[in-house]
């Protein structure tokens, strides 16, 4: 079955708006500005956590948090994901009863922007974990770093915002945005459960910092490689290595700075064929979060 690619959509009036203001001169200057709103997340009947988000699909987003979180499993029967725009509040149904208090009893603030919250044990579910050793090659890297970086997108229009995107070879799947990273991987989280998307054989291309979060995330999907055009966090490091995650950062130009699952590698690309990163590149920034 051919599937359509899930891309931004900067054309979307619901996202960004208009203000006004001046610049260094005094200048009267207009610029477009992300929007943020709230999205109450229940499962069944409990609710979970409000979120802040710019509201483009929900439905992912709601189950692609309780599957990050743990509050779901991969067995677990979703029977529906009810949203209403007015109360902007999601709810995952299931078709059996779902214990969630015990992951209510810890909170976790994470370092994600937007205020990311972990319920429960953050290591929870990494415990012998071992990720498939599906190979992957550097020269996929430049192409799909050059398709993320000139596709249209919210990040173009207005900043102040992070991008995700899932591939698989040369082909990116689905790339989605957020004011939080940790945000546009539970959307991609979400798609993935809904289309039934196998995980060894895909790459996880992110725009934020490499952390413990984000790390935890891509390994709970089962998702082999992650990169980055940002930096690591030493935990985030620690975390990959314990799960034999290819963890990619800095990818900037020629040049990417691999820290863990090394030996998924295949250096196949001529590096002299790849020019030098423009000084004013469209995505200059991003990631910085």
């Amino acid at each position: 079955m051919m599937m359509t690619t899930l891309l931004p959509n900067p054309t979307d009036p619901r996202l960004s708006r208009t203000v006004e203001g001046v610049d260094e001169h005094g200048q009267s200057k207009s610029i477009s500005v992300i929007e943020e709103r709230p999205l109450t997340i229940y499962l069944n009947s409990q609710e979970i956590v409000t979120a802040m988000t710019i509201g483009d699909h929900p439905t992912y987003l709601a189950l692609g948090f309780l599957l990050n979180q743990g509050m779901l499993s991969a067995t677990d029967q979703v029977t529906g994901i009810d949203y209403d725009e007015e109360l902007e509040v999601a709810v995952v149904r299931t078709a059996g009863i779902t214990n969630v208090e015990d992951k209510l009893e810890k909170k976790t603030r994470t370092s994600g922007c937007a205020v990311g919250t972990v319920f429960g044990d953050m290591m929870a579910g990494l415990d012998g974990l071992r990720l498939p050793d599906t190979p992957v090659h550097t020269s996929t890297f430049y192409d799909l770093s050059y398709q993320i970086n000139h596709t249209p997108s919210l990040y173009m229009e207005t900043g102040a915002i992070h991008g995700s995107a899932l591939c698989q070879g040369l082909q990116v799947l689905a790339y989605v945005e957020d004011v939080g990273r940790h945000n546009a991987v539970d959307k991609i989280a979400g798609w993935m459960h809904l289309n039934d998307i196998p995980a060894a054989d895909k790459v996880l291309y992110t725009t934020g910092r490499l952390t413990s979060e984000m790390v935890i995330k891509t390994a709970l999907m089962g998702i082999p490689t992650l990169i980055s055009r940002s930096g690591f966090t030493a935990w985030g490091v620690d975390i990959a290595q314990q799960v034999g995650l290819t963890l990619i950062g800095r990818m900037r130009g020629k040049k990417f700075t691999c820290l863990s699952g090394q030996h998924r590698l295949v250096f196949d690309q001529d590096l002299s064929k790849i020019p030098d990163e423009e000084k004013k590149m469209r995505r200059k920034g991003a990631g910085h979060d």
